[in-house]
């Protein structure tokens, strides 16, 4: 659910076929050319992957954000950006696949980007849960089209060199908490997201009904000041709102409208999709086979 720097389209062919794609938000501030800093007193500035940590870390059970195979989850929403408001509607899977990142067994999360009733973007996202109960991100293959396939591009910890993963929810949030790195990915790539803790215990109404004691993230980066992203999280149910708060070019909005448990005919379309997909990410980098994990019933 992270903007994209708009290239015009020839430029963007090239480096999306190089694996080059940039996924920042547009703001007025130029291109960071930096790595992160500690953004506040006792921030780490990245958060050290350490293998040994994780056991059973494809089984995500955090009470905020939930990944149980065989979900999927549609919001449906607003980009706004260049003065345009366009519909955006986005369609999350968790799969049964598995891939391992880094000496991580991660869980496979599809994920279709619909803006305007077309999609513009699918990806593969790796997470896994560490033993204290943190949500990570391990990383993603992405693709681009514009009416048909671009390209893609791969980033996972290590790859490029460099690269590493982070927290996207904590296992015990607590306001006033410091940030938290989401992952770092270097130039050109150069995604330095992180998250914070805004708010517990709000409500929100969203397509799928009202929620009590409601987890806000808030996603920033500090080569962007003052452009926030929100992200609400329902307890036993996951994220169920994005919003915004602050400046910037690129906005988006989203709520959750359905959510359904896929039967086994719905599921073996996904995984074949994401197989495709699989093959199409050897072009840049090669990866370990994804693993099925077969459901209980």
């Amino acid at each position: 659910m992270r903007r994209f720097l708009i290239i015009p389209i020839a430029i963007a062919a090239l480096l999306a076929v190089v694996g080059l794609w940039s996924n920042r938000p547009t703001t007025a501030a130029a291109k960071p050319t930096a790595a992160p800093k500690q953004v506040e007193p006792g921030a780490k500035p990245y958060e050290e992957l350490v293998a040994s940590n994780f056991e059973r870390s494809e089984t995500i059970d955090n009470p905020w954000w939930p990944l149980e195979p065989g979900t999927q989850m549609v919001y449906e929403g607003f980009t706004e950006g260049d003065g345009e408001k366009l519909p955006h509607r986005l369609v999350s899977t968790v799969t049964d696949l598995t891939r391992m990142v880094a000496g991580v067994r991660a869980r496979v999360v599809h994920e279709a980007d619909y803006t305007d009733g077309k999609m513009i973007e699918q990806e593969l996202a790796y997470f896994a849960q560490d033993k204290a109960g943190n949500v990570w991100h391990l990383g993603e293959y992405r693709e681009t089209f514009e009416d048909e396939f671009v390209g893609g591009r791969i980033f996972y910890p290590g790859q490029p060199e460099g690269a590493k993963g982070g927290i996207m929810v904590p296992a015990n949030p607590q306001v006033g908490t410091p940030s938290f790195s989401e992952g770092y990915v270097p130039p050109p790539f150069m995604w330095t997201d992180r998250g914070r803790v805004y708010q517990l215990g709000q409500k929100t109404k969203v397509g799928t009904g009202s929620y009590d004691d409601v987890l806000v993230i808030e996603e920033f980066d500090e080569n962007y000041p003052g452009a926030f992203q929100l992200k609400y999280f329902a307890k036993g149910v996951g994220n169920v709102r994005v919003g915004w708060r602050g400046t910037g070019a690129d906005k988006e909005t989203l709520e959750l409208m359905k959510i359904e448990r896929l039967n086994d005919q719905q599921m073996e379309g996904i995984r074949a999709n994401a197989l495709e997909m699989e093959k199409r990410a050897l072009i840049y980098c090669t990866l370990p086979p994804m693993e099925r994990a077969v459901r209980a019933n």
